[in-house]
């Protein structure tokens, strides 16, 4: 089935309060000129907004100067536009990054053109903690004239959360009110999916957290292998919400079944279904040291755009009769990075 997607607009007082607020709280956050990031006191704030097209453009450079023996770190190309704009994306021209491509064609580095660029350093640092690891060299299995055999990539080694062949629907909920409990932002993002729809890994990491929680029902909480990266599903199925054999500490596999999409939650009760509507509650927190990750000041992203971007990479599945699990069709391999 094909893929819904739509867009809402919030407009409101308490919306705007809330935008003034963070934006107020990232120039308080940036790094002095001339200093790096790594010098500067730890990243209490992130507002990650790069647009799917800015995505999409600065991966497809990345991946075009890779097949060319040449190296464009999209992260790098990124974090420029984000200096460039203060981080406000709404500013993108693909004017813009096309000038910078041009620049660096005509042997200009990111390290002579960043040099006198007040912020960049912040940036790198931010949206790198958001996007290293998943784009680099990887192996995959696929079907060719009917046989399965392994095919070398490099691109995007992260999955889409949500299994292939499975409708779903989603737009940018990011920020909008929640109330049960107590009215908050919602520091997440709904794909809107069947109860039962198989949820995979994003990235390869540890299972941190596995169990029930009063707001996200049964969820689930992975560390990315280099440690910045939390991502929380929420609202798993009743009953058999987790893929079976998952454990806390396991160590689990970009794009491998780790449980299956519901509505529970909203309950001080396990196993309880109080969500209207089955979805997969998807978060990203940042952790940029270890006092941040729960705590007052947790560093959750909008994940919306870039879930756009990972839809072009989905693990397959198939399903045992007998025991009803889900578990990935094709083997999948990361390359590992020589010294």
């Amino acid at each position: 089935m094909p893929v819904k997607t739509r867009n809402l607009v919030i407009g409101c007082s308490a919306g705007l309060v809330a935008v003034i607020a963070a934006a107020l709280c990232c120039f308080l956050c940036l790094p002095e000129e001339g200093v790096p990031a790594s010098g500067q006191k730890v990243i209490q704030y992130v507002e990650f907004n790069p647009t799917y097209a800015a995505l999409d453009r600065a991966l497809a450079e990345d991946i075009r100067a890779h097949e060319d023996g040449e190296e464009r770190d999209w992260i790098d190309t990124l974090s420029y536009l984000g200096a460039k704009y203060g981080g406000d994306f709404s500013r993108y021209q693909a004017k813009d990054m096309d000038a910078l491509f041009q620049a660096l064609d005509e042997r200009e580095t990111i390290k002579t053109l960043t040099e006198k660029m007040e912020h960049y350093a912040y940036y790198r640092e931010a949206y790198g903690a958001v996007l290293d690891g998943l784009v680099g060299e990887y192996r995959e299995e696929k079907e060719q004239d009917g046989q399965t055999v392994w095919q070398d990539c490099y691109g995007l080694k992260a999955f889409f959360p949500l299994a292939r062949n499975f409708s779903y629907e989603h737009y940018n909920d990011f920020g909008a009110r929640r109330t049960y409990g107590y009215t908050r932002p919602h520091l997440g993002h709904d794909m809107m999916a069947a109860t039962g729809t198989p949820v995979v890994a994003i990235e390869s990491g540890v299972v941190e957290v596995m169990g029930w929680n009063q707001y996200g029902g049964w969820r689930i909480g992975i560390r990315s292998g280099e440690g910045r990266r939390y991502y929380y599903y929420a609202h798993l199925r009743q009953n058999r919400p987790f893929a079976q054999g998952l454990e806390e500490g396991q160590q689990v596999q970009a794009g491998q079944v780790i449980g299956y999409v519901g509505h529970t939650g909203y309950s001080t009760e396990e196993n309880v279904n109080n969500i209207q509507i089955p979805h997969l509650h998807l978060g990203l927190e940042l952790i940029f040291e270890e006092s941040q990750k729960e705590s007052d000041n947790e560093i959750w992203v909008d994940v919306y755009a870039l879930t756009q971007l990972l839809s072009r990479h989905t693990s397959e599945t198939v399903r045992n009769p007998e025991t009803k699990e889900h578990t990935r069709r094709f083997a999948f391999e990361e390359t590992v990075a020589e010294e």
